[in-house]
């Protein structure tokens, strides 16, 4: 492989639709950089673990100042700051903490438990909504509005107001994208402006809670006082615009990498039918398999840092490609054989480390419950493309729509 088309290659929308033979080509060089100096590419799934949990390797945003990332003092006193996914520690260990207390164990052990009833209820008024047709988009009538209504209903946001966040959030998980060739400087105030508007929206939020709280998660981060102290209003609004936005963009895709899987495998939808237990098993090899989350471009080395006897020098920008990891054959057996019967299925699809998806356990539910009721409700379910159009979008990988016909809807 030549070096200088490398990134090119990771975020081409041609490969979109099956990146897996370039990830192969990736493993063959585990530790590639472009000839520019652009950012050290891993992809092999031991260095990409060890990595995740090493020190060395920061998050925080302001070490990739030197890769084009400035703003404008206008722009950055405007701007929300970053939520705890951008900061090393102890400030990301403080925030997730005071986040996962409303959230999660040890403070809420049964939050997202307790919301089983309610989201398969979810669940099956969304199916009931495709009426007598015979054809549906899994993506506008499913896989999108189930995750958004379930993280509006968690954080207390309006689903009415949908609409007026659905774009922000598309331009800000547009701005994951490490495309090159774009304009960095222009892309950055695109999304910064977005992620002000969304602040300015869920500030006025923040204010109804503070006079009026409620039972939603908003209310506890404004009023929680534990022993980390109270957040301020800014690392509310951060960590709220983080929640809405990592609460249904990664789970979409897993739902609908799901059902296209699924309906890839038809052995396996019918013996998911048959037995809904085999959905955690199913879940956690889709995750592997069709990880929503390809890559993660926003790391940089703060030390000298040798991988497989290649030194990534301090203040390099890394790339770890999870998915490629996750079908490694140096981890996994027949790594490109989806199969839910898999006994060791330790995938990198929720990341790993101080960094690991904080929503993991909803997402799981999520994709657990709806994968399940689409098998057992939909009469013989069809692809009417494959493959279908996939988002623009290298990090977030998902099909833009997945449109499927069906001979009808079975009794719930």
């Amino acid at each position: 492989m030549t070096q200088a088309p490398l990134l090119r290659q990771i975020t081409d929308y041609a490969n979109r639709a099956d990146p897996y033979p370039l990830y192969a080509e990736l493993r063959r060089t585990p530790v590639l950089q472009e000839e520019d100096g652009g950012p050290f590419v891993i992809s092999t799934y031991w260095d990409i673990q060890s990595l995740l949990h090493d020190p060395r390797i920061s998050s925080d945003a302001s070490n990739l100042t030197a890769q084009g990332d400035e703003l404008t003092e206008q722009e950055e006193a405007a701007a929300l700051p970053p939520s705890f996914l951008r900061l090393d520690p102890p400030e990301h260990d403080r925030l997730r903490r005071m986040t996962n207390r409303p959230f999660g164990p040890p403070h809420s052990p049964r939050r997202v438990h307790d919301m089983r009833g309610e989201l398969a209820g979810i669940v099956s008024g969304l199916i009931a909504g495709f009426g007598d047709t015979d054809r549906i988009d899994v993506v506008d009538q499913f896989s999108y509005p189930f995750p958004v209504t379930v993280i509006c209903r968690l954080l207390g946001v309006p689903r009415e107001d949908e609409a007026r966040f659905h774009s922000w959030a598309d331009t800000i998980a547009a701005g994951l994208d490490p495309v090159p060739g774009d304009d960095p400087t222009e892309r950055n105030r695109v999304t910064h402006e977005a992620r002000m508007q969304l602040g300015m929206y869920l500030a006025g939020l923040v204010e109804e809670r503070r006079k009026t709280p409620g039972d939603d998660m908003l209310s506890e981060l404004v009023t929680s006082h534990g022993p980390d102290g109270p957040m301020t209003t800014m690392e509310v609004l951060s960590t709220a615009a983080l929640l809405l936005i990592a609460g249904h963009e990664t789970t979409v895709n897993l739902i609908t990498n799901g059902m296209l899987t699924l309906l890839r495998h038809p052995e396996v939808l019918q013996r998911l039918r048959d037995d809904p237990r085999l959905a955690v098993n199913i879940v956690e090899e889709l995750l592997r398999y069709e990880p929503p989350v390809q890559l993660v471009p926003q790391r940089t080395c703060i030390a000298d840092i040798e991988v497989r006897g290649v030194t990534i020098p301090k203040g390099s920008s890394i790339w770890l490609v999870l998915a490629a990891g996750n079908r490694d054959p140096e981890r996994f057996k027949d790594p490109e054989r989806f199969d839910p019967d898999r006994q060791d299925i330790q995938h990198l699809g929720f990341g790993s480390g101080i960094h690991s998806c904080f929503g993991a356990p909803l997402a799981r539910l999520e994709a657990q419950l709806a994968l399940t009721e689409l098998a057992r409700r939909l009469d013989n379910p069809r692809l009417v493309e494959d493959p279908p159009p996939y988002r623009q979008n290298a990090v977030l990988r998902g099909p833009r729509h997945l449109n499927i016909t069906f001979d009808g809807l079975r009794p719930q």
